[in-house]
C-alpha cells in the first residue's frame, strides 16, 4: 500500500512515540476511533505497524526487513527528495558505485540525465535503469542474485567490488540506531556494503526519515566513516550532534 498523507503522519508519530494508543492518535489528529482502528488496520496488514490491545507499535523484529513491493511504495515521494538532491551533488564524468535498495533506485532514475557516468553496482534493478543511458557505463558485479530484490550478494561479489577504487558510494541502509551506527538486515549485503566503503574515495548515504531509531541486527558502518548524508527531513535529536561531531555533511532535502 502507498500510505495517504494521514497515515504517513500516524507511521511518524508511532514511530516517535514506540507505542500508541488508539485514543492517543485519534486525539491527536482529531479523528474518530473508527478512522484510526482502520487505518491502523491497513497498515499493520501491510506490515508496516504491529497491533497489541488497545495500541499500535512499530515492528519489532531486527531480523528481517520489510517486503521489498511494500519498501517501494512505502515513502515514494521522500525518495524521489532524497534522489533529486544527490543527483544534484553527482559531478558528471565521475565514478560511482550504487548498492541494493529502494532509494538508490531512485537515484538511477534521476541520473539518466547525467553524462559520462561509470557506474558499478549490486542491484539489477539499478543496472536495468541506467542501462537506458547512453552516456552511462554500467558495470554489473557477479554474485548470487536475490530473487527478492534483484540484489546480488554473496563473497564473489565482495571481491569483485574490491577491484574498483571509485569517485563516490552511494549506500542505503534499513537503519541509523541512536549511537550513530548504520544497521542492516542481512550479513551478506553487509559485507558488500562494507566493501563499498572501503573502496569510495567518499561515501554517501541517502535514508528518509523513518530510518532515524529504526533497529537493524547487523552494522554497517558508524557516522565516522562516510562523507555525507542525504535525507528528507532534519533528524532528529541525538543525531544533528552525532553528524557534526563525526563531521558528516547532511544535506536535507528540499520539498
Amino acid at each position: 500500500m502507498t500510505p495517504n498523507p494521514r497515515q504517513s503522519l500516524l507511521l511518524d508519530e508511532v514511530r516517535a512515540r514506540g507505542t500508541a494508543t488508539v485514543e492517543a492518535l485519534s486525539e491527536q489528529f482529531g479523528v474518530t476511533l473508527q478512522t484510526v482502528r482502520r487505518d491502523v488496520k491497513l497498515l499493520s496488514d501491510a506490515g508496516l505497524l504491529a497491533r497489541f490491545h488497545g495500541g499500535v507499535r512499530l515492528p519489532s523484529s531486527t531480523t528481517e526487513n520489510i517486503a521489498y513491493r511494500q519498501r517501494q511504495q512505502l515513502n515514494e515521494q521522500a525518495k524521489q527528495r532524497i534522489a533529486r538532491s544527490v543527483a544534484q551533488g553527482v559531478p558528471e564524468g565521475c565514478s560511482l558505485i550504487l548498492n541494493i535498495g529502494t532509494t538508490t533506485e531512485a537515484i538511477a532514475r534521476e541520473l539518466m540525465r547525467h553524462k559520462g557516468l561509470r557506474v558499478i553496482t549490486n542491484n539489477l534493478n539499478v543496472a536495468a535503469i541506467l542501462s537506458d543511458n547512453p552516456d552511462c557505463e554500467v558495470i554489473v558485479a557477479g554474485g548470487v542474485v536475490r530473487s527478492r530484490d534483484r540484489g546480488i550478494v554473496g563473497e564473489a561479489t565482495v571481491d569483485f567490488i574490491k577491484q574498483f577504487k571509485v569517485d563516490i558510494g552511494l549506500i542505503g541502509i534499513s537503519g541509523i540506531e541512536s549511537d550513530g551506527t548504520l544497521r542492516d538486515f542481512d550479513f551478506r549485503e553487509v559485507k558488500v556494503a562494507r566493501a563499498i566503503i572501503e573502496q569510495s574515495r567518499q561515501v554517501w548515504v541517502a535514508a528518509d526519515h523513518s530510518k532515524f531509531n529504526r533497529p537493524a541486527m547487523v552494522q554497517v558502518a558508524g557516522f565516522a566513516e562516510i562523507d555525507a548524508l542525504f535525507t528528507d527531513q532534519a533528524p532528529p535529536e541525538p543525531f544533528p550532534s552525532l553528524l557534526a561531531d563525526a563531521g558528516v555533511q547532511c544535506e536535507v532535502a528540499a520539498a
